[in-house]
C-alpha cells in the first residue's frame, strides 16, 4: 500500500483468504484504520510492514515535491486500473522499461 489512506482503507476490504496485505507506505500517524481483526483470522490474512525511509528522508522528499523540484510525471511509466494490478506487479518484475507503475483504483 502506498501512504493514502484510500488505498490502505481498500487493501483491508479487498484481501482475500490466505493473502498478505504489506504496508511500505502508511497514512499520517492520526489516521487510524479498522482493521477486521475476527475476518482476518478467520481468514488466515497477514499485514506486514517494511521500513523504508527515516522521517527526515521523508521531510525532504515531500519537501522537494511540493516545491516541484523534481519532474515525476515522466517517472511514471504505466497508469493502470485496479483489474489490471495483476499486469502491474508483472511489468514491474520484468523491468525493462518501467519505472514507477501506478494502479488507479477508480479508473476503469
Amino acid at each position: 500500500c502506498t501512504g493514502a489512506t484510500k488505498a490502505a482503507l481498500a487493501s483491508l476490504e479487498c484481501i482475500d483468504r490466505g493473502g498478505t496485505i504489506l504496508f511500505f507506505a502508511v497514512p499520517n500517524p492520526t489516521v487510524k484504520l479498522p482493521v477486521p481483526i475476527n475476518q482476518f483470522w478467520r481468514n488466515e490474512i497477514t499485514i506486514k510492514t517494511s521500513y523504508g525511509a527515516a522521517p527526515k528522508d521523508l521531510d525532504e522528499a515531500l519537501n522537494l515535491l511540493c516545491k516541484k523540484k523534481l519532474g515525476v510525471k515522466n517517472m511514471i511509466t504505466h497508469r493502470l486500473s485496479l483489474n489490471q494490478t495483476a499486469q502491474g506487479f508483472k511489468i514491474m518484475s520484468i523491468a525493462g522499461k518501467s519505472l514507477k507503475v501506478i494502479v488507479q483504483p477508480n479508473e476503469k
